[in-house]
């Protein structure tokens, strides 16, 4: 379970309220988060493992504080980001993997072989020794949530994760993503994906607007955007 209890970012250079107090309790396993750009979404999934701290309130996972229980927390939470380059730094797509798997599996012909077998589990068994910059889009965002996987997370948060893919990797990671045995936050802008989770959380302008019901947070929106859009042409 995760739970937010008055969480509250407030950006320190500036002042300015980046989220407001929030508090929800997530249970389920398909949430999904929609909200402009520069709303809040991304602020809020990344106080779920501690990649940022609230600057009031708590929020905690299993009952273990984030910001006081930082390492445990991220144990049990894998964080895919929009574009898998923030987190793929090896020269190979095994030497990624078992970059991962260095705190969890102390022998290297373990993580070699675990590593191995993240990668077959993924269809990238044929690029274990490939050079992560010839792969495509895709290929390395499958890389990067190979590496999240192998360490076995209870949790995974996916900030925008197939926004910067084409139509096909788009479907391919998407549904994969959502097979997984685990509890996913998944953050998106593709509508038709937040449609498919048990619950969506709508993120305007750092609160929480809607809470509920997929179909009707998209239509509210929806809503929002449309008539922002035209207040603007007004």
């Amino acid at each position: 379970m995760i739970a937010f209890e008055d969480a509250t970012v407030v950006a320190p250079d500036s002042g300015i309220t980046i989220l407001e107090p929030t508090t929800l309790t997530l249970t389920e396993r398909r949430i999904s988060i929609i909200g402009a750009n520069g709303s809040g979404k991304s602020t809020l999934v990344r106080l779920i493992n501690g990649l940022i701290q609230p600057t009031s309130g708590t929020v905690t996972v299993e009952g273990l504080d984030t910001v006081k229980k930082g390492r445990e927390v991220r144990r049990n939470v894998g964080f895919l980001f929009t574009d898998p380059s923030a987190q793929l730094i090896m020269p190979t797509a095994a030497e990624d993997v078992m970059l991962s798997l260095r705190r969890t599996v102390p022998r290297r012909d373990e993580r070699v072989r675990a590593a191995l077998e993240a990668l077959e589990d993924l269809g990238l068994g044929d690029k274990a020794d490939v050079a992560v910059s010839s792969l495509s889009g895709g290929q390395r965002q499958l890389l990067a949530l190979a590496g999240v996987l192998a360490v076995a997370p209870s949790i995974i948060v996916a900030d925008e994760p197939t926004t910067l893919l084409d139509l096909r990797w788009r479907a391919h990671v998407g549904a994969l993503l959502r097979s997984l045995p685990v509890q996913l936050i998944e953050v998106t802008h593709d509508l038709d994906s937040a449609l498919r989770a048990e619950r969506t959380i709508v993120i305007d302008q750092g609160k929480v607007a809607f809470d509920g019901a997929p179909g009707d947070a998209v239509a509210l929106y929806r809503d929002l955007m449309f008539g922002r859009a035209a207040e603007g042409s007004a």
